[in-house]
């Protein structure tokens, strides 16, 4: 289960890829790059405030002295936008930990929803992308498709429990070991037929034929082929996945997967996630909490 947490501006977990004595390729942890992230003009709401008269008291937040990130300043500016209150009596951004805990116990997640980060998703399985796509509101993805891709970039997921276990393990290896070989034969004897002018594999150019060989063969590819993906959401909704996915009793891949997308957030915008808790558990992943869920 090893992996490197690469801080910075864009974050990452970077997941080692394995390689079985013959040469197919696998990962045993998720791999996750932070690839975009908001920003935020800090002089954006200048000319609207002071298209108001200056006895209104709405200037006081053009000259905070407290530079935030950018998706706490987008949020935070969303927020006060609200109730207008950019005067002298706003949260000062020095107290922006005590403004967003307020939002939180209070359930006002809209603000949450200004914010989008970006992620590619890689050393994770089908069966796990599946469940990832499930989360609908507020997200967005691009996953790989087994249809345009050839054996040349297969590659495959190791649960935690066969690394823990040297039975499995080498099940495991023996078992991708066959997948490839009857994979890329399964490819070649479709090619086969179609060349012989078998109409269901036969289409009117080669990108087509292409698709229609890949799309027979990707038949036989199990639940633990990896499944890279392209995935965007906003802090509300990353918050819903994490709270949903980081749960110790979500299964441990997607658990494993929620839980670096966590670090990687908090990393970079630590006052939106202040509020939860890492626990390591028993197996060796992390669950996370917060007292104020579902926000």
């Amino acid at each position: 289960m090893s992996a490197t947490f690469r801080p910075g501006e864009f974050p990452a977990i970077v997941s080692p890829v394995f390689a079985t004595s013959r040469g197919t390729l696998y990962l045993r942890h998720p791999g996750v790059q932070m690839t975009a992230k908001p920003t935020y003009y800090d002089a954006s709401l200048r000319d609207f405030l002071e298209g108001f008269p200056e006895n209104a008291g709405l200037r006081a937040a053009l000259d905070d002295p407290v530079t935030l990130s950018p998706a706490t300043s987008l949020c935070k500016a969303a927020g006060q936008l609200c109730y207008m209150s950019f005067g002298r009596r706003r949260t000062p951004n020095a107290e922006a930990d005590r403004y967003f805990a307020n939002i939180l116990q209070s359930g006002h997640g809209s603000v949450l929803e200004h914010a989008s980060f970006s992620f590619l998703v890689y050393g994770v399985s089908r069966s796990v992308t599946h469940e990832l796509v499930r989360h609908r509101a507020g997200f967005a993805f691009s996953q790989v498709s087994q249809r345009y891709v050839s054996a040349a970039v297969l590659r495959f997921v190791e649960r935690l429990e066969f690394q823990v276990s040297p039975e499995l393990h080498d099940a495991f290896e023996r078992r991708i070991d066959a997948v490839a070989q009857q994979y890329a034969d399964l490819q070649n004897t479709l090619q086969s037929l179609q060349r012989g002018g078998v109409a269901t594999l036969d289409a009117a150019n080669a990108t087509d034929r292409r698709k229609r060989v890949q799309q027979a063969a990707r038949a036989l590819l199990p639940n633990e082929t990896e499944a890279p993906i392209m995935v965007t959401a906003n802090v509300r909704s990353w918050r819903h996945l994490i709270e949903a996915r980081a749960n110790e009793h979500a299964d441990v891949e997607i658990r494993m997967l929620a839980h670096c997308i966590f670090q990687c957030l908090r990393s970079v915008e630590p006052v939106l996630f202040a509020d939860y808790a890492e626990r390591r558990l028993d197996d060796g992943t992390f669950a996370v909490t917060t007292p104020t869920p579902k926000v």
